[in-house]
């Protein structure tokens, strides 16, 4: 992997995480949605984390606890907030919501306690792109304004937020692979609880293996391995923006596969979207040449 390729894993990534709402929709009724985020988490760290083991690369030596509890927690926090502001306001509200707030969370607390102000294409990016994602939803029948609902999204983008962030120091001294294994084998232990107090029989149907397949796997494990990957090059802040496609993704799949319509507004929305993520990925390889060309010349 390389500087110029960092920010296509990151997309990747959102792109895979575009996938979970319309998923989630999938799952047999009986399926919490606080439960479906703690098997997410399990199907998907407990497999890294053994093949980690396997090949000896997990170094416990000088590893970063306090980082590490942090992404854990912000993560464990995270898919029961997202997946129950799904199911209180809809996929499109409580994905756009959560998704929509990280980016400006993410540049918020990296100015206030990192004293690291984002770059001004970030701003412009990031304002356009949460514009886009406003308008692909703007569909005023399908909106459902629950105050609830809403606060859990808004949680679900703080909690997103802190992880990147987080994650971005982790990267730095870590494999990838091995901490996404432990940060979620980890924060499937906090949420274990609730695989006891909630009814799990709906995890033996064909639908329901089907749906954890593809949630802990695809989902989590791959495309949260990509993300960490991406990291290692990209700034939490932009990579948080470019994590926008995973609105973008939700509407897509709505329109070739379950045969919902978009209005013209949205198509709008979804080129301004794009605009947005484009610019933030040619900074990001501008950004790559001249970190390069310093290098060079300091040599």
């Amino acid at each position: 992997m390389t500087e110029k390729t960092a920010p296509f894993l990151v997309l990747l990534a959102a792109i895979l995480w575009g996938t979970t709402g319309t998923v989630q929709t999938l799952a047999p009724s009986t399926a919490h949605p606080v439960v479906i985020g703690a098997v997410r988490l399990l199907v998907g760290g407990i497999p890294l984390l053994l093949i980690v083991l396997l090949q000896g690369k997990l170094r416990l030596k000088n590893w970063p606890l306090k980082e590490t509890l942090l992404a854990s927690l912000s993560m464990a926090c995270y898919q029961p907030l997202f997946f129950s502001a799904v199911t209180m306001t809809g996929v499109a509200i409580g994905t756009v919501i959560a998704i929509g707030s990280a980016p400006v969370l993410s540049g918020i607390i990296e100015w206030v306690f990192m004293k690291k102000s984002p770059a001004k294409v970030w701003w412009y990016s990031t304002i356009l792109s949460i514009i886009g994602c406003l308008m692909i939803f703007i569909n005023k029948e399908s909106v459902t304004v629950d105050p609830y609902g809403i606060v859990m999204a808004l949680g679900a983008g703080l909690s997103f937020a802190v992880y990147a962030l987080v994650s971005g120091k982790l990267v730095e001294t870590q494999s990838s692979v091995a901490i996404v294994g432990v940060v979620f084998t980890i924060s499937a232990l906090i949420l274990s609880p609730l695989l006891v107090i909630f009814d799990m029989s709906w995890i033996t149907e064909g639908r329901g293996i089907a749906v954890s397949f593809h949630l802990g796997i695809i989902a989590t494990g791959l495309a949260y391995f990509l993300f960490a990957r991406g990291l290692i090059y990209v700034p939490s802040s932009t990579a948080v923006t470019l994590s926008l496609a995973e609105p973008l993704t939700a509407a897509l799949l709505g329109v070739f596969f379950i045969g919902e319509d978009l209005a013209l507004t949205s198509w709008l929305g979804i080129g301004f979207l794009l605009v947005g993520i484009g610019m933030l990925i040619l900074y990001s390889r501008s950004s790559s040449r001249d970190v390069a060309r310093d290098r060079a010349i300091s040599l």
